[in-house]
């Protein structure tokens, strides 16, 4: 089975054989998969950011 990542310091995806995993997001089993790698982490980012149980700026009375 083949993995993939998203390497951070040179911006492209990555073989098992890459840049070290400090470097990187993944694994992904796909290589497109690992190409969305900055958007997902955004997406993930914006649900958790609206999510009202996680959402720490919210102040409470």
């Amino acid at each position: 089975m083949s993995e993939f990542w998203y390497c951070l310091k040179h911006s492209r995806v990555e073989g098992e054989d890459g840049c070290p995993n400090k470097d990187r997001l993944g694994p992904y089993e796909t290589e497109a998969d690992a190409s969305r790698a900055l958007d997902k982490a955004a997406e993930r980012t914006e649900q958790w950011d609206n999510d009202p149980e996680w959402n720490d700026d919210k102040v409470e009375d």
